[in-house]
C-alpha cells in the first residue's frame, strides 16, 4: 500500500460525492478509498458506501469503511478503519479475518502504534500534523515520529491532517507510505490535478 489515500467527506448529496469521487479515480492510482460519513444516518450510509463499493470495483482500488464493522461486513467492502476509540484492533481481526484490511488510527502515539501492529493492523495512521478543514484534533504529531516508525513499524505508515502534496512531501520524504486527504481533494478546483499532485510525491520515491 502506497499513494495516496482518499478520504471521503461529510457529504449528504451522493450524486456529487460520486461523481468527484470517479474523477479521481481516473486521474491516478489511487491506494485506497476510505468512506467517512459521520452524520449519515444507516440507510443513506449504506445507499453511499455501496455506491462507492461499486466504484472502487469498476477502478480496482480498496474499499474500506470507517468504523462501521458491520456496514464492511454487509457490503464484503474491503476492510475498514478504527479509531482511537473503536473496538480494538485484534478483535476486528478475529471477527473479519485475514484477509480484510483494518487500518488504525495512532495520533502520535508509538506504543499505540506498535500495540496495532502486533494485533493484527494491515497499516497504521499518524497525525494531526497540520491543522484540518475536517476534523479537530490537537495538531501535536511530530514528524520525527516517521523516523521511529522507519525502525519498528513493519506495516505501512499513513500520515492524516490537513495534508496537501506541498506540506505532505517532507513526510513522505521521510519514510510515509500513504498520504490521507480530504478536502485537498474533493474541495479542490481541479480534482484531477490534486491527485496527481498527490500521485507524483510517490513517484519520485
Amino acid at each position: 500500500m502506497q499513494g495516496l489515500y482518499l478520504v471521503t467527506p461529510n457529504w449528504d448529496d451522493t450524486d456529487r460525492l460520486l461523481q468527484l469521487t470517479e474523477q479521481a479515480l481516473q486521474a491516478a492510482p489511487i491506494a485506497l478509498l476510505q468512506y467517512r460519513h459521520k452524520e449519515a444516518g444507516p440507510d443513506q450510509r449504506a445507499e453511499q458506501a455501496a455506491a462507492l463499493l461499486a466504484l472502487c470495483r469498476r477502478h480496482n482500488v480498496p474499499f474500506i469503511v470507517n468504523d462501521f464493522v458491520e456496514l464492511c461486513e454487509q457490503l464484503d467492502a474491503d476492510g475498514v478503519h478504527l479509531g482511537g476509540t473503536d473496538a480494538e484492533v485484534a478483535a476486528i481481526r478475529n471477527r473479519l479475518g485475514q484477509q480484510k484490511i483494518i487500518g488504525a488510527s495512532c495520533y502520535g502515539d508509538m506504543p499505540r502504534a506498535l500495540h496495532a501492529q502486533d494485533a493484527g493492523a494491515s497499516y497504521v495512521a499518524f497525525g494531526g500534523f497540520y491543522p484540518s478543514r475536517v476534523k479537530q484534533y490537537a495538531v501535536t504529531t511530530q514528524p520525527a515520529i516517521l523516523d521511529q516508525a522507519r525502525e519498528l513499524i513493519r506495516v505501512p505508515t499513513v500520515v492524516i491532517g490537513g495534508m496537501t502534496p506541498q506540506n505532505a512531501a517532507p513526510l513522505v520524504a521521510r519514510g510515509a507510505n500513504m498520504v490521507a486527504a480530504i478536502s485537498s481533494v474533493y474541495q479542490a478546483e481541479s480534482v484531477a490535478q490534486a491527485v496527481g499532485q498527490f500521485h507524483t510525491l510517490f513517484v519520485q520515491q
